[in-house]
């Protein structure tokens, strides 16, 4: 198995942490490794034949120093000269994967995911493994524990089926709240995780088929005899990404694919999206605050805060639900039920052209 990870995000709802040049993916967001190197570390066990790590060119040589100590396997990372979302980036990956090996298995994974269950999730994507040989296109679809409106949905057909995998009926956009509560109801609907798993062939078929403008540009790359020399790819890279569009994988092709299956998934997951992600996968403390990095909390009249300290000490005084960030130029306050709105501020600062601190 090949693992792809896709890191070239700016995580614009983590700010003031995450920045352009160093996203919550390469940063130590709950203490110790980046998001980055704990993905890479989780796939290891599966025994890769190689990672493919693209991410773009302000982060490519950061995300190369923070891998340098792995040895296990072979590593690649593949700049991007500008984000154009997911399916490029996959196509991509799975164009030179299918150039050394067409019916290799791939296993597509953002960089900045949070699982608690590592062995679970490995034994998920052997079971993915196993469906995309026999040339299904395979997503995750995560166990809904609560009505979220902030993911995406899959709606399974599982009536027929044990554990899956099941085949997918549809995709279905971030839902209302009252809609979320019928897919939870219902019991055959899953969040989409956004990581895939299938055979390098069986993608470049159905970006062929569904993208056809994408494939076109895929299809000039021309590689070099030198086994697995990427660096020759990079002018080609830049002509192609000057000419293709910006899709995600979703909508280009999963939505319209044929032979799309679901595999439910419950290894414990967050995608992190934002700051109000981290007490799901941080346990709080006696007065429901959640601290990272903080020399020190003290608290008084104040409960259910999140605190990121920048390893000071952090005084709270009679507020509740609040996200307080401090880093070294920068510091957030804001109501946790707004923290989805925190890349506004980020807009702000474009507006504004304080690129200090972006």
């Amino acid at each position: 198995m090949y693992i792809v990870i896709l890191a070239g995000g700016s995580g614009t709802r983590f700010w003031p942490l995450s920045r352009k040049k160093s996203p919550k993916q390469l940063m130590s967001v709950f203490g110790g490794k980046s998001m980055l190197q704990r993905t890479v570390e989780r796939v290891l066990p599966l025994r890769p034949k190689r990672i493919l790590v693209v991410t773009n060119a302000l982060q490519a040589e950061e995300t190369g120093r923070q891998l340098e100590y792995l040895h296990d396997v072979p590593i690649d990372i593949i700049a991007e000269p500008v984000g154009r979302n997911t399916a490029p980036a996959i196509g991509l990956a799975a164009s030179i994967i299918a150039y050394h090996d067409p019916d290799g298995v791939m296993a597509v994974l953002p960089a900045d995911h949070y699982i608690v269950n590592e062995e679970g999730f490995a034994q998920v994507l052997t079971q993915g493994k196993e469906a995309a040989l026999n040339g299904y296109l395979v997503t995750l679809g995560i166990t809904p524990t609560r009505p979220e409106t902030g993911y995406g949905y899959i709606e399974a057909e599982s009536e027929l089926r044990g554990g899956g995998p099941y085949p997918v009926k549809r995709f279905v956009e971030k839902p209302n709240r009252e809609k979320a509560l019928e897919f939870l109801a219902a019991g055959n609907f899953y969040w989409n995780s956004g990581m895939f798993v299938w055979q390098a062939c069986a993608i470049l078929d159905k970006i062929n088929e569904c993208m056809p403008q994408l494939a076109a540009s895929l299809a000039k790359l021309v590689f070099s005899d030198n086994i697995w020399e990427l660096s020759d790819l990079k002018p080609q890279i830049e002509s192609i990404y000057g000419e293709i569009g910006g899709e995600s994988i979703d909508f280009g092709v999963m939505e319209k694919a044929d032979n799309v299956q679901v595999i439910p998934a419950d290894f414990g997951w967050s995608d992190v999206g934002s700051w109000s992600a981290i007490p799901e996968v941080v346990d709080a403390d006696a007065t429901g605050h959640v601290v990272i990095n903080a020399k020190e909390v003290v608290s008084v009249d104040a409960a259910d805060c999140l605190v990121y300290g920048d390893n000071r000490l952090v005084a709270l005084v009679g507020v509740n639900d609040l996200i307080v960030v401090n880093t070294a130029d920068a510091m957030l306050v804001c109501a946790k039920d707004r923290a989805q709105d925190v890349k506004k501020v980020v807009e702000e600062l474009e507006r504004r052209g304080m690129t200090e601190y972006l």
